[in-house]
């Protein structure tokens, strides 16, 4: 899997990305993402928009397979990650900051391949998966 990272702000962000791409490294190989680290304030703008829903949230995606402009079927689509947001819910869930981001990294790219959890059945199979690649990393709960 390869990541292109981009960082929106003014927080360092080389360990989370190293920590993503670890977690993600035996995925899609041949394919790649984009993840963008923004603010809470920016998210919300973006789940605004598209969602309708006025206030921030942890992580959006976006698929390439819902662009019909889309030239590079290898290129899953865009990840939007308040690292804010994951701060305040590894507090709140009671686990590590790593864990936290690698759990929404991990969900959004479960996203940009099709998997959702609209039904409790597709529910169930997109966080085994979930859960399986945080454990294999080491990133349990």
């Amino acid at each position: 899997m390869k990541i292109r990272f981009y960082n929106e702000t003014t927080l360092s962000t080389f360990k989370y990305q190293r920590l993503i791409e670890r977690v993600l490294k035996n995925r899609s190989k041949s394919k790649y993402m984009n993840i963008m680290f923004v603010t809470n304030e920016e998210i919300h703008k973006i789940n605004k928009e598209y969602r309708n829903i006025d206030r921030p949230t942890d992580v959006i995606s976006f698929a390439n397979c819902d662009d019909e402009d889309n030239d590079d079927p290898r290129e899953l689509g865009d990840v939007f990650l308040s690292l804010e947001k994951a701060f305040e819910q590894a507090k709140e869930y009671g686990h590590s900051v790593e864990r936290e981001v690698a759990f929404l990294a991990t969900h959004a790219y479960l996203h940009l391949n099709g998997y959702d959890h609209m039904t409790p059945e597709d529910e169930k199979e997109m966080f085994s998966i979930q859960e399986d690649i945080l454990n294999k990393a080491g990133l349990t709960r």
